[in-house]
Protein backbone atom coordinates (compact mmCIF):
# COMPACT_ATOMS: atom_id res chain seq x y z
CA UNK A 1 0.00 0.00 0.00
CA UNK A 2 1.47 3.32 -0.79
CA UNK A 3 2.41 6.20 1.46
CA UNK A 4 -1.32 8.60 0.18
CA UNK A 5 -3.58 4.78 0.53
CA UNK A 6 -2.04 4.71 3.77
CA UNK A 7 -2.73 8.75 4.71
CA UNK A 8 -5.87 8.33 3.53
CA UNK A 9 -7.15 5.50 5.36
CA UNK A 10 -5.75 7.05 8.67
CA UNK A 11 -7.59 10.20 7.84
CA UNK A 12 -10.68 7.97 7.86
CA UNK A 13 -10.27 6.54 11.28
CA UNK A 14 -9.13 9.61 12.46
CA UNK A 15 -12.15 11.48 11.43
CA UNK A 16 -14.47 8.89 13.08
CA UNK A 17 -12.66 9.66 16.09
CA UNK A 18 -12.41 13.12 16.12
CA UNK A 19 -16.83 12.69 15.54
CA UNK A 20 -16.70 10.45 18.65
CA UNK A 21 -14.46 12.82 20.39
CA UNK A 22 -17.62 15.70 19.88
CA UNK A 23 -20.04 13.21 21.20
CA UNK A 24 -18.34 12.43 24.06
CA UNK A 25 -17.72 16.02 24.77
CA UNK A 26 -21.44 16.89 24.94
CA UNK A 27 -22.10 14.10 26.91
CA UNK A 28 -19.31 14.60 29.54
CA UNK A 29 -21.06 18.03 29.98
CA UNK A 30 -23.56 16.68 30.79
CA UNK A 31 -23.00 14.45 33.13
CA UNK A 32 -20.91 17.40 34.69
CA UNK A 33 -24.33 19.63 34.45
CA UNK A 34 -25.85 16.88 36.51
CA UNK A 35 -23.41 16.76 39.19
CA UNK A 36 -23.77 20.56 39.88
CA UNK A 37 -27.22 19.83 40.36
CA UNK A 38 -26.38 16.66 42.80
CA UNK A 39 -24.04 19.68 44.84
CA UNK A 40 -27.06 21.91 45.01
CA UNK A 41 -29.31 19.23 46.44
CA UNK A 42 -26.62 18.11 48.85
CA UNK A 43 -25.89 21.44 50.12
CA UNK A 44 -29.44 22.29 51.60
CA UNK A 45 -28.67 19.14 53.90
CA UNK A 46 -24.73 19.15 54.40
CA UNK A 47 -24.60 15.89 52.36
CA UNK A 48 -21.02 14.77 52.21
CA UNK A 49 -19.86 15.36 48.74
CA UNK A 50 -18.31 11.93 47.98
CA UNK A 51 -19.80 8.85 48.94
CA UNK A 52 -17.06 6.08 48.20
CA UNK A 53 -19.86 3.55 48.21
CA UNK A 54 -21.49 5.20 45.27
CA UNK A 55 -18.82 5.91 42.85
CA UNK A 56 -17.48 2.00 43.99
CA UNK A 57 -21.05 0.87 42.65
CA UNK A 58 -20.23 3.03 39.62
CA UNK A 59 -17.38 1.16 38.26
CA UNK A 60 -18.39 -1.96 39.26
CA UNK A 61 -21.31 -1.53 37.05
CA UNK A 62 -19.27 -0.50 34.30
CA UNK A 63 -16.98 -3.13 34.47
CA UNK A 64 -19.75 -5.83 34.64
CA UNK A 65 -21.50 -4.49 31.46
CA UNK A 66 -17.67 -3.66 29.44
CA UNK A 67 -16.97 -5.62 26.50
CA UNK A 68 -13.52 -4.44 25.39
CA UNK A 69 -10.84 -3.64 24.28
CA UNK A 70 -10.20 -1.04 27.26
CA UNK A 71 -9.92 -3.22 30.63
CA UNK A 72 -11.11 -3.11 34.25
CA UNK A 73 -7.79 -0.87 35.08
CA UNK A 74 -8.38 1.28 31.42
CA UNK A 75 -12.32 1.92 32.60
CA UNK A 76 -10.91 2.31 36.57
CA UNK A 77 -8.60 5.01 35.55
CA UNK A 78 -10.87 6.78 32.79
CA UNK A 79 -13.77 6.85 35.38
CA UNK A 80 -12.30 7.70 38.28
CA UNK A 81 -11.03 10.61 36.52
CA UNK A 82 -14.85 11.53 35.17
CA UNK A 83 -15.73 11.21 38.72
CA UNK A 84 -13.19 13.24 40.61
CA UNK A 85 -13.54 16.12 37.62
CA UNK A 86 -17.21 16.05 38.17
CA UNK A 87 -17.05 16.53 42.07
CA UNK A 88 -15.00 19.27 42.17
CA UNK A 89 -17.62 21.03 40.21
CA UNK A 90 -19.85 20.34 43.55
CA UNK A 91 -17.25 21.72 45.92
CA UNK A 92 -13.14 20.88 45.85
CA UNK A 93 -12.69 17.72 48.36
CA UNK A 94 -9.31 18.37 50.79
CA UNK A 95 -7.22 15.32 51.37
CA UNK A 96 -4.63 15.27 53.79
CA UNK A 97 -2.03 12.51 53.91
CA UNK A 98 2.14 12.23 54.84
CA UNK A 99 4.06 14.47 53.10
CA UNK A 100 5.98 16.04 51.16
CA UNK A 101 4.81 15.67 47.75
CA UNK A 102 5.87 13.00 46.19
CA UNK A 103 5.67 9.95 48.92
CA UNK A 104 3.73 6.82 47.97
CA UNK A 105 0.64 8.44 50.27
CA UNK A 106 0.18 11.26 47.96
CA UNK A 107 -0.06 8.11 45.05
CA UNK A 108 -2.29 6.79 47.10
CA UNK A 109 -4.79 9.95 46.99
CA UNK A 110 -4.50 10.24 43.64
CA UNK A 111 -5.45 6.52 43.17
CA UNK A 112 -8.43 6.58 45.05
CA UNK A 113 -9.45 10.45 44.78
CA UNK A 114 -8.27 10.64 41.22
CA UNK A 115 -6.34 14.34 40.14
CA UNK A 116 -9.26 16.92 41.18
CA UNK A 117 -9.06 17.17 44.56
CA UNK A 118 -6.55 19.61 46.89
CA UNK A 119 -4.11 18.04 48.41
CA UNK A 120 -2.60 19.04 51.81
CA UNK A 121 0.80 17.25 52.85
CA UNK A 122 1.61 17.06 56.59
CA UNK A 123 4.34 16.21 58.23
CA UNK A 124 3.39 13.74 60.63
CA UNK A 125 0.63 10.88 60.20
CA UNK A 126 -0.79 12.22 63.78
CA UNK A 127 -0.99 16.01 61.73
CA UNK A 128 -3.25 13.95 59.56
CA UNK A 129 -5.95 12.80 61.89
CA UNK A 130 -5.83 16.10 63.71
CA UNK A 131 -6.55 17.85 60.45
CA UNK A 132 -9.29 15.93 59.59
CA UNK A 133 -10.85 16.07 63.31
CA UNK A 134 -10.69 19.27 63.29
CA UNK A 135 -12.76 19.80 59.85
CA UNK A 136 -9.92 21.86 58.34
CA UNK A 137 -9.71 18.78 55.18
CA UNK A 138 -12.71 16.15 54.08
CA UNK A 139 -10.67 13.35 53.90
CA UNK A 140 -7.15 11.72 55.40
CA UNK A 141 -5.13 9.18 54.00
CA UNK A 142 -2.49 7.30 55.88
CA UNK A 143 -0.46 4.59 55.54
CA UNK A 144 -1.65 1.32 58.21
CA UNK A 145 0.11 -1.57 57.15
CA UNK A 146 2.93 -3.28 54.90
CA UNK A 147 3.08 -6.77 53.37
CA UNK A 148 6.75 -6.79 53.99
CA UNK A 149 7.54 -4.85 57.33
CA UNK A 150 3.99 -5.00 58.90
CA UNK A 151 1.53 -2.17 60.45
CA UNK A 152 2.39 1.09 60.82
CA UNK A 153 1.67 1.74 64.79
CA UNK A 154 1.64 5.46 65.12
CA UNK A 155 -1.51 4.85 62.41
CA UNK A 156 -2.72 1.86 64.12
CA UNK A 157 -2.46 3.96 67.65
CA UNK A 158 -4.19 6.94 66.16
CA UNK A 159 -6.92 4.73 64.93
CA UNK A 160 -7.86 3.79 68.66
CA UNK A 161 -8.17 7.51 70.09
CA UNK A 162 -9.26 9.19 67.14
CA UNK A 163 -13.37 9.60 66.09
CA UNK A 164 -12.04 9.44 62.12
CA UNK A 165 -14.32 6.76 60.40
CA UNK A 166 -12.71 4.49 57.91
CA UNK A 167 -14.31 5.16 54.31
CA UNK A 168 -11.88 3.41 51.83
CA UNK A 169 -8.66 1.77 51.54
CA UNK A 170 -6.00 1.87 48.71
CA UNK A 171 -3.54 -1.24 48.04
CA UNK A 172 -0.74 0.25 46.16
CA UNK A 173 1.97 -1.79 44.49
CA UNK A 174 5.50 -0.23 46.29
CA UNK A 175 8.38 0.27 43.95
CA UNK A 176 11.67 1.72 45.65
CA UNK A 177 14.59 3.49 43.88
CA UNK A 178 17.88 4.62 44.94
CA UNK A 179 18.08 8.56 43.54
CA UNK A 180 20.56 11.21 43.81
CA UNK A 181 21.76 13.74 41.76
CA UNK A 182 24.19 12.33 39.32
CA UNK A 183 22.69 8.51 39.73
CA UNK A 184 26.05 7.26 40.71
CA UNK A 185 27.14 6.17 44.07
CA UNK A 186 30.48 7.98 44.04
CA UNK A 187 30.37 10.67 46.50
CA UNK A 188 27.46 9.71 48.09
CA UNK A 189 27.98 9.85 52.43
CA UNK A 190 24.49 8.57 53.51
CA UNK A 191 21.14 7.04 52.42
CA UNK A 192 18.24 8.46 53.49
CA UNK A 193 14.28 7.27 53.47
CA UNK A 194 11.45 6.09 55.80
CA UNK A 195 12.47 3.39 58.46
CA UNK A 196 9.84 1.30 56.42
CA UNK A 197 11.62 1.83 53.40
CA UNK A 198 14.51 1.03 54.40
CA UNK A 199 13.87 -2.06 55.99
CA UNK A 200 11.54 -2.98 53.00
CA UNK A 201 15.28 -2.95 51.09
CA UNK A 202 18.14 -4.62 53.53
CA UNK A 203 19.29 -6.91 51.26
CA UNK A 204 19.86 -4.83 48.64
CA UNK A 205 21.67 -2.67 50.80
CA UNK A 206 23.54 -5.33 52.44
CA UNK A 207 25.24 -5.97 48.78
CA UNK A 208 25.25 -3.09 46.92
CA UNK A 209 25.78 -0.30 49.61
CA UNK A 210 27.03 -1.68 52.67
CA UNK A 211 29.76 1.21 53.17
CA UNK A 212 27.07 3.89 53.03
CA UNK A 213 25.78 5.11 56.13
CA UNK A 214 21.80 4.73 56.11
CA UNK A 215 19.50 7.39 58.47
CA UNK A 216 15.91 7.29 59.06
CA UNK A 217 13.57 10.45 58.17
CA UNK A 218 9.86 11.18 58.34
CA UNK A 219 8.72 10.19 54.87
CA UNK A 220 10.19 9.24 51.56
CA UNK A 221 9.12 12.59 50.41
CA UNK A 222 11.63 13.61 52.75
CA UNK A 223 14.73 11.60 51.69
CA UNK A 224 14.16 12.48 48.07
CA UNK A 225 13.86 16.55 49.35
CA UNK A 226 16.98 15.91 50.94
CA UNK A 227 18.76 14.49 48.27
CA UNK A 228 17.61 17.16 45.38
CA UNK A 229 19.27 19.95 48.17
CA UNK A 230 22.90 17.82 48.62
CA UNK A 231 24.95 16.02 46.66
CA UNK A 232 26.07 13.31 48.77
CA UNK A 233 22.52 12.39 49.77
CA UNK A 234 21.00 9.68 48.22
CA UNK A 235 17.23 8.47 48.82
CA UNK A 236 15.34 5.82 48.82
CA UNK A 237 11.45 6.91 46.66
CA UNK A 238 9.54 6.09 44.47
CA UNK A 239 9.03 7.39 40.63
CA UNK A 240 6.58 10.44 42.00
CA UNK A 241 9.40 11.06 44.00
CA UNK A 242 12.41 10.94 41.21
CA UNK A 243 10.42 13.60 39.33
CA UNK A 244 9.11 15.83 40.95
CA UNK A 245 12.48 16.31 42.60
CA UNK A 246 14.54 15.95 39.39
CA UNK A 247 16.45 13.02 40.82
CA UNK A 248 18.23 10.23 38.41
CA UNK A 249 18.24 6.55 39.47
CA UNK A 250 21.14 4.59 40.22
CA UNK A 251 19.24 1.35 40.48
CA UNK A 252 15.08 0.89 40.06
CA UNK A 253 13.19 -2.16 42.24
CA UNK A 254 15.44 -2.21 45.07
CA UNK A 255 12.81 -3.84 47.56
CA UNK A 256 13.87 -7.35 48.48
CA UNK A 257 9.81 -8.47 47.94
CA UNK A 258 8.86 -7.88 44.33
CA UNK A 259 5.13 -8.17 45.25
CA UNK A 260 6.21 -5.21 47.69
CA UNK A 261 2.86 -3.55 48.83
CA UNK A 262 1.19 -0.62 51.52
CA UNK A 263 -1.81 -0.85 52.07
CA UNK A 264 -3.25 3.02 52.81
CA UNK A 265 -6.53 3.79 54.78
CA UNK A 266 -9.10 6.77 53.48
CA UNK A 267 -10.21 8.31 56.47
CA UNK A 268 -13.19 10.54 56.73
CA UNK A 269 -16.00 11.82 59.23
CA UNK A 270 -18.50 10.12 57.41
CA UNK A 271 -20.70 6.51 57.80
CA UNK A 272 -20.02 4.58 54.26
CA UNK A 273 -22.87 2.46 52.90
CA UNK A 274 -23.08 -0.51 51.60
CA UNK A 275 -21.37 -1.14 48.21
CA UNK A 276 -21.74 -5.10 47.06
CA UNK A 277 -18.06 -5.55 47.83
CA UNK A 278 -17.12 -4.53 51.14
CA UNK A 279 -14.41 -4.50 54.59
CA UNK A 280 -15.87 -3.71 58.19
CA UNK A 281 -12.80 -2.75 60.55
CA UNK A 282 -12.67 -2.95 64.29
CA UNK A 283 -10.60 -2.91 67.24
CA UNK A 284 -11.28 -4.58 71.01
CA UNK A 285 -10.10 -5.74 73.58
CA UNK A 286 -11.09 -8.87 76.32
CA UNK A 287 -10.44 -9.36 79.80
CA UNK A 288 -7.61 -10.83 80.89
CA UNK A 289 -8.85 -14.15 81.48
CA UNK A 290 -8.65 -17.73 79.97
CA UNK A 291 -10.51 -18.14 77.05
CA UNK A 292 -11.23 -14.31 76.00
CA UNK A 293 -9.60 -14.20 73.00
CA UNK A 294 -11.62 -17.49 71.35
CA UNK A 295 -14.97 -16.70 72.79
CA UNK A 296 -13.87 -12.71 71.00
CA UNK A 297 -13.40 -14.70 67.50
CA UNK A 298 -16.43 -17.56 68.23
CA UNK A 299 -19.06 -15.31 66.59
CA UNK A 300 -17.24 -14.35 63.49
CA UNK A 301 -16.92 -19.00 63.09
CA UNK A 302 -20.72 -19.13 64.37
CA UNK A 303 -22.01 -16.52 61.65
CA UNK A 304 -19.90 -17.72 58.95
CA UNK A 305 -17.96 -14.52 58.78
CA UNK A 306 -14.66 -14.42 57.01
CA UNK A 307 -11.80 -12.55 58.99
CA UNK A 308 -9.00 -10.91 56.86
CA UNK A 309 -6.76 -9.94 59.49
CA UNK A 310 -5.93 -10.49 63.16
CA UNK A 311 -3.14 -8.44 64.94
CA UNK A 312 -2.69 -7.91 68.43
CA UNK A 313 -0.97 -3.77 69.64
CA UNK A 314 -0.34 -3.04 73.51
CA UNK A 315 -3.05 -0.78 74.37
CA UNK A 316 -0.13 1.22 76.12
CA UNK A 317 -1.65 1.50 79.50
CA UNK A 318 0.88 -0.63 81.50
CA UNK A 319 -1.06 -3.02 82.12
CA UNK A 320 -0.11 -5.44 79.97
CA UNK A 321 -3.75 -5.19 77.77
CA UNK A 322 -3.97 -5.66 74.13
CA UNK A 323 -6.36 -3.75 71.15
CA UNK A 324 -6.82 -6.76 68.66
CA UNK A 325 -7.09 -5.29 65.16
CA UNK A 326 -9.72 -7.35 63.07
CA UNK A 327 -11.15 -6.62 59.64
CA UNK A 328 -13.90 -8.25 58.23
CA UNK A 329 -15.07 -9.49 55.03
CA UNK A 330 -18.41 -7.65 54.75
CA UNK A 331 -20.57 -5.10 55.90
CA UNK A 332 -21.34 -3.84 59.26
CA UNK A 333 -25.05 -3.68 58.44
CA UNK A 334 -25.34 -6.82 56.66
CA UNK A 335 -27.34 -9.72 58.98
CA UNK A 336 -24.72 -12.15 59.50
CA UNK A 337 -22.00 -8.96 60.38
CA UNK A 338 -24.15 -7.05 62.33
CA UNK A 339 -25.38 -10.37 64.53
CA UNK A 340 -21.16 -11.17 65.26
CA UNK A 341 -20.95 -7.77 66.29
CA UNK A 342 -23.62 -7.77 68.63
CA UNK A 343 -22.44 -10.51 70.03
CA UNK A 344 -18.69 -9.49 70.11
CA UNK A 345 -19.94 -6.35 72.07
CA UNK A 346 -20.67 -8.73 75.08
CA UNK A 347 -17.53 -10.56 75.71
CA UNK A 348 -15.45 -7.50 74.77
CA UNK A 349 -14.29 -4.95 77.11
CA UNK A 350 -13.81 -2.73 74.24
CA UNK A 351 -15.33 -2.69 71.21
CA UNK A 352 -14.60 0.22 68.33
CA UNK A 353 -15.61 -0.29 64.44
CA UNK A 354 -13.58 1.52 62.88
CA UNK A 355 -15.32 1.62 59.86
CA UNK A 356 -17.20 -0.49 57.00
CA UNK A 357 -15.76 0.48 52.92
CA UNK A 358 -15.69 -0.98 49.57
CA UNK A 359 -12.81 -3.48 49.56
CA UNK A 360 -9.91 -2.44 47.08
CA UNK A 361 -8.09 -4.24 44.45
CA UNK A 362 -3.88 -4.01 44.28
CA UNK A 363 -2.66 -1.42 42.02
Amino acid sequence: MSTPDINAELLKFRDQIDDIDQQMLVLLNKRASLAQSIGHVKAKTDAPVMRPEREAQVLDKLNASNKGPLNSQHINTLFKEIMSTCRSLEREVHVAFLGPLGTYSEQAVWSFFGHCVQVEPVETIEEAFRQLQALQVDFAVVPVENSTEGSIARTLDALVESSAMVCGEVQLAIHHQLLCQTGLLEGIEKICAHPQALAQCRGWLSQYAPHIQQETVGSNGVAAQMASENAKVAAIAGQAARERYGLKAFQEHIQDDAHNTTRFLVLGNQLTGPSGQDKTSLVASVPNQPGAVYKMLEPFNAENVSMTRLESRPARNGRWEYYFFIDLQGHQTEPAVAKALDQLRQNASFLKVLGSYPAAQRT
